[in-house]
């Protein structure tokens, strides 16, 4: 199974769209204010779903939730391939906002029911980092074709078409996996059932201190993370152009070519060294002498990579702030296992997938609210004549990062 967890994740990163998303909507004649919207009307339509996803996969089977997920996934991409306005790319940012719906927590869920029924709970983090650095490593795959596309077509539209191919092979991986993954329990599916098992899960989360605490540091750390992480990509485009006379980028190549070589490059890397964190981060753990003190060292680092993008932004120092995000991404995949043991080791083996939805939710819910406003803030840096107008990117993710940091690590700290 360790084989077909982990060629789950190198398939389904194989997005050739990510790392240009922006620069693909910026094509298309958006503005950082309108793809911050995009990006919450995909979070709003995931929040919406989150729960009764997870409760869905509880008890209908958590296989069929998958395939439903990379079905529309499928037709998303179609959407943003063939959009010529912005109706379309909502419709799009809708089904994406379905298929990460259902995928979310619900393969993570699967992992930890197949350790269980192994006996290997305690090697948590370790398999869940392995499968996670092929999906890191899959990235890095993934990257390299999309330049590859980018630089043949001069375009960014392929990019979105050619994702469809690796998600209907995973379809096919999906029906492979064994019915006892599931966890269904035998118990009815009925749609009383569904909400009543999502409300359990949900009023628990609620109720205890440690789930409330996961939940504020989620949405903390990962949900201000996907708001920011993909300003990047015009970082990227900034320094492509200022690179022009470098053999690297000289010649016939136009301003789109010369970004795809920048974004391969950098991407390749970054997710190599990504893939490398996520399968090192048990040993942070170890390092650190727990989970709990290893995510304090993480806000941390946090702190000071968000620290150095402000800074970087601020003076225009563009390689700076290409570091600042490298460094972020390696960290946020140490964060991520960690983070997921911790939620498995609060929760249930039957509401498992409930639980890592709700989690997803609420990380959504903080990027949601987040993407649009940063947007908004990066647009009026735009126009008030910023060298490098990404540094409010820094300084949220810099406040946000201290008030853990502050608190210990724990902002409900003294409710247990």
């Amino acid at each position: 199974m360790l084989f077909r967890f982990s060629l789950y994740g190198f398939l389904k990163n194989q997005r050739y769209f990510e790392p240009f998303l922006f620069l693909a909507f910026l094509e298309k004649g958006l503005d950082f204010t309108e793809i911050g919207l995009l990006i919450a009307v995909r979070e709003l339509t995931t929040s919406l779903l989150e729960i009764p996803s997870g409760a869905v996969a509880d008890i209908y089977g958590r296989r069929l939730s998958m395939i439903f997920s990379f079905v529309a996934y499928i037709v998303a991409f179609a959407a943003f391939g063939f959009a010529t306005e912005p109706g379309l790319l909502y419709l799009g940012m809708v089904l994406y906002g379905v298929g990460e719906a259902f995928r979310s927590g619900t393969h993570k869920a699967m992992i930890f029911a197949w350790l269980r029924s192994a006996g290997r709970e305690g090697e948590r983090v370790r398999v869940y980092g392995y499968t996670r650095s092929w999906s890191k490593y899959g990235s890095a795959v993934s990257v390299l074709i999309a330049a590859g596309i980018v630089l043949f077509s001069d375009s960014y539209e392929w990019i979105f078409l050619a994702a469809i191919i690796p998600y209907a092979i995973n379809v096919v991986n999906f029906m492979g996996y064994p019915a006892t993954l599931d966890e269904t329990g035998g118990r009815p599916a009925s749609l009383a059932e569904v909400m009543r098992h999502a409300g359990r899960t949900l009023s628990e989360s609620v109720r205890r201190p440690r789930l409330r605490r996961l939940f504020l540091e989620s949405m903390g750390f990962d949900g201000v993370f996907a708001a920011t992480r993909d300003y990047l990509q015009p970082v990227l485009a900034a320094l492509a152009l200022s690179l022009t006379a470098t053999a690297l980028v000289a010649g016939d190549w136009s301003a789109t070519q010369r970004t795809a070589l920048l974004v391969g490059a950098v991407y390749f890397v970054l997710h190599l060294l990504s893939g490398a964190a996520s399968r090192r981060s048990h040993r942070v753990s170890a390092a650190a002498g727990g989970e709990e003190r290893a995510t304090r060292w993480l806000w941390g680092g946090a702190a000071a990579a968000f620290g150095g993008l402000a800074l970087a932004g601020w003076t225009g120092a563009l390689t700076g702030s290409v570091l600042a995000f490298v460094a972020l991404h390696v960290l946020h995949n140490v964060w991520r296992p960690l983070l997921v043991s911790r939620f498995d080791a609060q929760g249930g083996a039957v509401q498992g997938a409930s639980l890592l939805s709700i989690e997803s939710q609420a990380r959504r819910g903080a990027t949601m609210v987040v993407a649009p406003l940063l947007g908004y803030a990066v647009d009026a840096a735009v126009v008030a004549g910023s060298v490098s107008p990404w540094w409010p990117a820094g300084v949220l993710g810099l406040a946000c990062s201290l008030l853990f940091l502050a608190r210990g690590g724990r902002p409900d700290a003294g409710n247990g």
